[in-house]
């Protein structure tokens, strides 16, 4: 049974290992059983599936997913941890800790040197200062996933569902809706953790959609012109566009083929939703 899910064990494991949290790497630990069960079962975990872990800590999430999963994989940047992680997971044989940045690993080997088949879900309780790269680094490496379920900061898990024209809309908002189907399942405060995060957080689920062979040859050229909008969002479209170099075209020639494609040349990032990011990638013939 997991014994990792309240403040005086997790402090007793902490205070066995002269365990300090360094701000660098964004450490917050979840101390409520509840939230730790309610994550799992979001998840939707099962004895079929492989889950990956994204910075385990000490291991309290990691030790409700292993009860549910076939196999659980942890991925783990601070090396003061493994060893940590060796102890309080030593019960479990289902699960394998790795010690690597996320953003570093090379998931197509990591597939095959693990041997992972089925099912494959992302867990995890995600550092506040480095969230949006790792979505946006699982999204667009072709990995196959059956969906990732994260502990976020709120506005970030907001602005994973924003609207066209609301200040939180931007390019993470656009690769969450082009990737997958994103729910947001609960927020969470800030006294659940350890030491206490400024703010709420949220745990979100992005479920993997099936792209057609027209959205995966497409995926290229629209978030090139998604990163050149947003890059410079208060410029006009045009302007930031041609700014970027990502197309051939004269800006008069894009500004003739925007007006034709019925998008103003003087609407600006937040304007524009993902079928019109599609749409102008296409007309502006973006390499």
């Amino acid at each position: 049974m997991p014994e990792l899910d309240s403040y005086e064990k997790t402090m007793e494991v902490l205070n066995k290992y002269d365990f300090h949290f360094k701000k660098k790497y964004g450490q917050n630990f979840l101390i409520n059983p509840h939230i730790l069960e309610d994550i799992v079962e979001g998840a939707e975990v099962t004895e079929y599936d492989t889950v990956i872990e994204i910075g385990p800590g000490i291991g309290a999430l990691t030790q409700h997913l292993a009860e549910a999963a076939g196999r659980v994989i942890c991925i783990e940047l601070d090396d003061r941890l493994v060893p940590i992680l060796h102890d309080t997971l030593s019960g479990y044989d289902n699960v394998t800790i790795i010690n690597d940045d996320v953003l570093e690993v090379d998931f197509e080997k990591l597939f095959e040197q693990e041997k992972i088949t089925g099912p494959v879900k992302f867990v995890a309780n995600l550092p506040y200062y480095i969230t949006t790269p790792i979505i946006l680094g699982l999204l667009q490496k072709d990995i196959p996933f059956d969906s990732i379920t994260v502990m976020v900061q709120r506005e970030v898990a907001e602005r994973m569902q924003a609207k066209p024209g609301t200040p939180e809309y931007g390019a993470l908002t656009l690769a969450v809706e082009f990737y997958t189907e994103p729910e947001i399942l609960f927020t969470v405060k800030p006294e659940n953790f350890i030491p206490r995060p400024k703010v709420e957080s949220a745990v979100i689920t992005l479920h993997r959609k099936e792209l057609t062979d027209e959205e995966k040859a497409i995926q290229g050229p629209l978030f090139k012109t998604v990163r050149a909008a947003f890059n410079q969002r208060r410029k006009t479209l045009v302007n930031a566009i041609y700014n970027a170099g990502i197309s051939d075209l004269s800006k008069q020639e894009m500004e003739n083929a925007m007006w034709n494609s019925c998008i103003t040349t003087t609407w600006r990032a937040e304007v524009l939703s993902l079928k019109d990011y599609i749409r102008l990638a296409e007309v502006l013939k973006v390499k």
